[in-house]
């Protein structure tokens, strides 16, 4: 089994497939309302085949190229994720995101995990410019752009209609040479404790 270890307390990333659905969808359904708040995913996760289904689609965009989804696991349990919505490598960008049920919140697991994809996209794919995309409102997702080194590009005035409203949207984002300046950073931090 492929796992990525995000640290000490067992936390591991790994891909998010189709053949996960039961266990996605389980995890949707523990933290709904908390995931909910900001992001539509839990409206596209709703049962069974919608869960296959979307997984379904990251496993296409994954084989185009084009996408990536990679769950958190904390205690052998799906608590979380991370993904590429979209990746375009022959132009050197892609959007990534993530989401949390509530009794993983607080923990750094997305900034863990979000470190290891744009490093794995900067690194190995190429990508010059990784986007964050955050409703104003998602201050813990916002948090998470600020510890990952990101800047924040604008404000996209009421461009995301969820749940009968339009939300204003900031957009984040860090280029590779920032990316790689930041980890540098971190690198002499640690070896110099």
């Amino acid at each position: 089994m492929f796992a990525i270890s995000l640290g000490d307390d067992g936390a591991e990333l790994r891909p998010l497939e189709p053949w996960r659905a039961e266990e996605f969808l389980s995890h949707m359904d523990r933290g709904r309302d908390f995931i909910g708040r900001h992001i539509a995913l839990p409206d596209a996760v709703t049962d069974l085949e919608s869960s296959r289904s979307f997984l379904q689609a990251y496993a296409e965009k994954a084989a185009a190229d084009t996408g990536r989804i990679y769950g958190i696991w904390t205690d052998g349990r799906l608590v979380g994720g991370v993904l590429f919505r979209t990746m375009d490598v022959a132009h050197g960008v892609a959007e990534a995101g993530c989401w949390l049920e509530p009794s993983a919140a607080g923990r750094g697991l997305v900034t863990r995990a979000a470190r290891v994809i744009i490093d794995w996209a900067v690194e190995e794919r190429g990508v010059h410019r990784v986007e964050w995309v955050v409703a104003t409102a998602n201050e813990a997702s916002i948090a998470v752009a600020r510890r990952l080194g990101m800047t924040k590009d604008g404000v996209l005035r009421e461009s995301y209609p969820y749940r009968g409203k339009r939300h204003d949207m900031e957009v984040w984002s860090v280029l590779a040479p920032e990316w790689r300046a930041g980890r540098r950073a971190s690198e002499k931090s640690r070896a110099q404790s």
